[in-house]
């Protein structure tokens, strides 16, 4: 499968669960992931309300040091401290966007999707 990682940002927040989808992993750090029979969905939610979540196969149990790294050494260095960039608009930056290709593809557990 496929890793697929998305970034949001906003301070909605719902606390209620479906009751067909139930977080596979919930501890004192809150919802991490949720798994379905085909694939895991890793969350990580930032102090301030920025929102990473990534998509891989069964065979990742836990995402979390990968999506802090994103955050704190890809999004900070690329986004946050980039005065061109604008926080709260579309990620517009080639430079951060290659950085974080070139991480995805470096990942252990990361294969491309077979055509």
């Amino acid at each position: 499968m496929e890793t697929v990682c998305f970034i949001a940002s906003g301070t909605g927040r719902s606390r209620r669960e479906s009751p067909r989808m139930s977080p596979s992993v919930l501890r004192k750090d809150g919802f991490l992931s949720f798994q379905t029979s085909k694939y895991r969905l890793h969350y990580y939610e930032t102090p301030s309300g920025l929102k990473f979540v990534m998509n891989t196969d069964l065979s990742v149990s836990n995402a979390r040091e990968t999506l802090q790294h994103i955050y704190s050494n890809l999004y900070v260095e690329y986004i946050v401290k980039n005065p061109v960039c604008v926080l709260g608009h579309n990620l517009d930056s080639e430079l951060f966007s290659s950085r974080l290709d070139a991480f995805i593809r470096a990942l252990p557990y990361y294969s491309p999707r077979a055509a």
